[in-house]
């Protein structure tokens, strides 16, 4: 008698409860691992906050939505709230494809293509750290289903919500633009698309983006200078095919994980009579077809063609993940894989499948220990930052009587320290002035507030600092433990006050 894992069982039986079990333990477990084990915020989170403290309608690094709905998160959970965040949009995302796949090709395989999705590393690893590209997933995600609602299924009103979508997508990233373009490439090119537009719903659809998108297009008018700067100063030196290599390099390299169960479910190299237990579907409509393969495929490609146009990976922004290009790799994979699948070594598949689940937040929380013995290496989620905001506060409080307005001077550690600070100074850009228009410099040394910098070797604090606050006196620089030092030193941290000007 042939037996098969509880997984296939349940895909077969409760392929719901499966996806729901899968989407929501990977979100728990990232939720957990940087709430219990983090002691500073990943990636450039404290940068995100820095700008969405001020609320602007937008900024050297995109469009505005993703630093306020940071900021409000981080009001009301702290860091735990943004953890929280970023696995709800990634949770909306995955639940938007499944649907989608749901009325493609059916309950089952959807479920089984949400699976493969453990396999897509953008998916996993990065996702702690709240960004656009984090967000962009969940738009970019509805905007396709809805699509599909609007054209596929002729739910006319899924116009509105596309929208929508739409809108908040491009107040999100620039990189809205590209599934923009996509869409409007994949109606003017089949005939259901055509036919679509002789309604009245996309029309208004179409006023009703403009209305979302509006304010921030008026944004971008008024300040292209920066946001241009910002562009030329982020191309590669050089130029060249560079950039977009890495780019396809990196965009095979997240895949590896689908590739490998895909080769250990397809029975490569199995015996004459080994046995497999099939998962079938109703048949695929050719345009749903073409539909799941151009949009798994197309995004990626128009990235690389801009790589390429650009000399550089601009503007998939400083925030790193390829989550919003790659939504469905794992839908595609099983819509390419037929009607029925053959799942060959069921329980190699299931275990592997469970070890990319929980290896990722794993090895991230044993990373925190292993790599300061291992490698000497300094990871930012493990620097000491509530110790380093605690005892700047404390020490402008002491001698001004009063909190600090301002913190500056480091790029890296300023916006973290003013994060972890009870009272959330405002940052100054001293690294890039002009990318922080909410302050100037003499207000910053007016309001007072702390400069920061490491002092691995003299302690001296940077030239431009010295310049931009030329009354600064530098204090001996201060030390913090580390919660696992290793062969790592511990920090050594560079301060100075500014007094108030009253």
């Amino acid at each position: 008698m042939h037996h098969v894992s509880l997984i296939i069982e349940a895909l077969r039986g409760r392929p719901v409860l499966v996806f729901w079990a899968a989407a929501l333990t990977q979100a728990i477990l990232w939720t957990l691992v940087p709430a219990l084990f983090y002691s500073a915020p990943p990636g450039d989170l404290p940068l995100l906050l820095a700008i969405g403290h001020e609320f602007v309608l937008g900024s050297y690094l995109g469009p505005p939505l993703v630093f306020w709905l940071g900021e409000v998160a981080f009001r009301l959970g702290g860091l735990i709230g943004l953890y929280v965040l970023a696995q709800a949009c990634i949770v909306t995302a995955l639940w938007a494809v499944f649907t989608l796949g749901r009325s493609v090709v059916g309950t089952r395989h959807a479920a089984l293509g949400i699976l493969l999705m453990v396999g897509v590393a953008s998916f996993t690893v990065p996702s702690p750290e709240f960004g656009p590209a984090v967000l962009a997933a969940a738009f970019w995600a509805l905007a396709l289903l809805h699509y599909w609602r609007a054209v596929g299924l002729y739910k006319r009103g899924a116009w509105f919500l596309l929208a929508l979508d739409l809108g908040l997508l491009l107040l999100t990233t620039y990189v809205g633009v590209i599934l923009l373009a996509l869409l409007v490439v994949f109606t003017l090119a089949t005939a259901r698309g055509r036919r679509a537009l002789i309604y009245v719903e996309p029309w208004l659809a179409l006023l009703l983006f403009v209305i979302v998108a509006a304010p921030h297009a008026a944004w971008l008018y008024a300040m292209r200078d920066t946001v241009l700067t910002a562009f030329h100063e982020s191309i590669v030196a050089g130029g060249g095919l560079s950039p977009a290599i890495g780019l396809a390099a990196v965009l095979i390299a997240i895949h590896l994980g689908v590739v490998l169960l895909v080769l250990l479910a397809s029975g490569l190299k199995r015996q004459r009579r080994e046995r497999a237990p099939e998962i079938d579907r109703p048949p695929a409509e050719q345009l749903a077809r073409n539909y799941i393969y151009f949009f798994a495929l197309a995004p990626s490609a128009c990235a690389i063609a801009l790589s390429i146009a650009a000399g550089t990976q601009w503007p998939l922004g400083a925030f790193g993940s390829l989550a919003p290009l790659v939504l469905l790799s794992g839908l595609a994979v099983v819509v390419a894989g037929g009607d029925r699948v053959l799942l060959y070594r069921e329980r190699l598949v299931s275990s592997v499948w469970l070890a990319l689940l929980v290896a990722p937040p794993l090895l991230a929380a044993l990373g925190l220990v292993i790599m300061p013995w291992a490698f000497g290496r300094d990871l930012r989620v493990a620097q000491p930052a509530q110790a380093e905001a605690n005892f700047l506060a404390d020490s402008f409080q002491r001698r001004t009587g009063q909190p600090p307005a301002i913190v500056s001077g480091d790029e890296r550690l300023a916006p973290a320290i003013a994060l972890m600070t009870p009272t959330r100074p405002r940052v100054f850009f001293a690294w890039a002035p002009q990318r922080s228009p909410w302050i100037s410099v003499d207000e910053a040394a007016a309001l007072g507030g702390v400069l920061v910098w490491p002092a691995e070797a003299s302690g001296k604090p940077p030239e431009t600092l010295t310049i931009q606050f030329p009354a600064m006196v530098p204090e001996f620089p201060r030390t913090f433990a580390r919660a696992v030092e290793g062969r790592l030193p511990p920090v050594r941290l560079g301060w100075s006050v500014l007094r108030p000007a009253q």
